[in-house]
């Protein structure tokens, strides 16, 4: 919601359930970037939808709602570090769950 700069209930009405996760519909927030009177929100937008996509995807052409909070924290001068450890051991953990990982191995090869 202050990402966007628009109410509680244009956000509510648009986050889903996707799983175990709310999630916002990437159509609804590429919507907002096209029609936003604000430029600085534009752009937020887009990086936050870049970010939730790309970078941690949880549900396909939705970006989950805890991406959204790092994002807010990134506002206020929060340190994402600590989220974004925790969000890629989170995101490789189900990756090798679903198979499509074998094996990590962080050691040099010699």
């Amino acid at each position: 919601m202050n990402i966007t700069g628009l109410s509680e209930q244009w956000v509510a009405g648009r986050i889903k359930q996707k799983g175990d996760s709310k999630c916002i519909p990437w159509k609804n927030l590429k919507d907002l970037i096209l029609a936003h009177p604000d430029t600085r929100k534009k752009i937020d937008v887009f990086a936050l939808s870049i970010y939730g996509l790309v970078v941690f995807p949880k549900a396909l052409g939705h970006v989950d709602e805890v991406v959204t909070d790092l994002f807010d924290r990134l506002d206020k001068g929060v340190t994402p570090v600590p989220a974004i450890l925790v969000e890629t051991f989170r995101s490789l953990n189900e990756c090798r769950r679903a198979g499509r990982v074998d094996s990590l191995d962080v050691r040099s090869s010699s």
